[in-house]
């Protein structure tokens, strides 16, 4: 056991690692083999009759969908994880330990999405520079809101808010439940993040993805609160005023990240009409998307070490 203990403290941080180097190499997978284009098929298939129901049958039926959705990507990574640690015991040559961890590095990789976000949120700043419209088109494909009447100002601020809250939901929260329960773990919270974003609507959606917008709440809640620490621990008199600003948005969890992102840039971040986060900040200007950045970055390396350190101890 002692052996295996060491064994796990040494192979679950080499996996993350291998994940994150594949990211930065090669980004998303071809669609045809994302596991998260699969889920998202999967999720479309009730879009059309699911909003129809009456309230009560459209939230069971929401819910037994989700469920059965989730019991079976979730499945599907717990067998395959089980096939990879089979090849690991005690007597295992480091090589073949090594090889385990490089497999299930692999197959952890879809679940995060560090490079596109960067990638989809600089290109904003970039279309900004040619013209308006280009910078609001490309800030389409990363939000669901109307950006067609945003200001410049607006799209900045709407992408630094993206760039925080994915932080989260597209990289530390997978982490977060890959060290706590391994593959099945990362899998299952990719599987309850997507559907809130198909699902998580009101009006129509009110009832039919009410359970998927409560399921992912609870699993963001504590990798939500980590990743807006991680944002503000070079600054800890932020702490308090993170608080704070943490209880302006609707959303329980994507105050946390926001508004630490806000606090560090010593910006106003806002949602006409939803939420104003760090008021007493100043507008945001053009070089604060690549500033931001950087904070995330450093943020999600912390995040990643600690993880890391955690994840043999925890699994172990």
């Amino acid at each position: 056991m002692h052996h295996s203990f060491w064994w796990l403290c040494l192979l679950l941080p080499v996996a993350m690692l291998v994940a994150f180097v594949q990211d930065r190499l090669w980004g998303e997978p071809p669609a045809w083999a994302h596991p998260v284009v699969g889920m998202g098929r999967y999720l479309g298939l009730w879009r059309r009759w699911l909003p129809s129901l009456p309230p009560r049958s459209a939230f069971a039926a929401g819910a037994a969908a989700w469920l059965l959705g989730a019991t079976l990507v979730t499945a599907i990574a717990a067998l395959l994880e089980m096939l990879v640690w089979s090849t690991v015991h005690p007597w295992a040559g480091v090589w073949r330990g090594l090889a385990a961890a490089v497999l299930l590095g692999v197959m952890l990789k879809p679940m995060l999405a560090w490079r596109m976000l960067r990638e989809e949120v600089a290109a904003v700043e970039t279309s900004l520079a040619l013209s308006l419209d280009d910078g609001r088109r490309q800030l389409a494909r990363l939000v669901s809101r109307d950006t067609r009447v945003l200001s410049a100002t607006e799209v900045r601020e709407t992408a630094i808010e993206t760039l925080a809250e994915n932080l989260n939901d597209s990289v530390v929260a997978p982490l977060f439940w890959f060290m706590l329960a391994g593959l099945p773990g990362a899998v299952l919270y990719r599987f309850a993040n997507t559907a809130d974003a198909m699902w998580g609507y009101r009006g129509e959606w009110e009832w039919a993805g009410k359970w998927a917008a409560r399921a992912d709440d609870v699993l963001s809640w504590i990798p939500a609160r980590l990743t807006g620490l991680a944002l503000v621990a070079a600054q800890p008199r932020l702490l308090g005023p993170l608080w704070r600003e943490s209880r302006r948005t609707p959303s329980p969890n994507g105050g946390w990240p926001m508004g630490a992102m806000a606090l560090r840039l010593g910006r106003r971040l806002t949602k006409p009409g939803h939420y104003v986060l760090n008021a007493e900040g100043s507008p945001v200007q053009a070089p604060d998307l690549a500033t931001a950045e950087r904070l995330a970055s450093q943020a999600l390396l912390g995040c990643l070490v600690v993880l890391a350190l955690l994840a043999g101890a925890v699994r172990a």
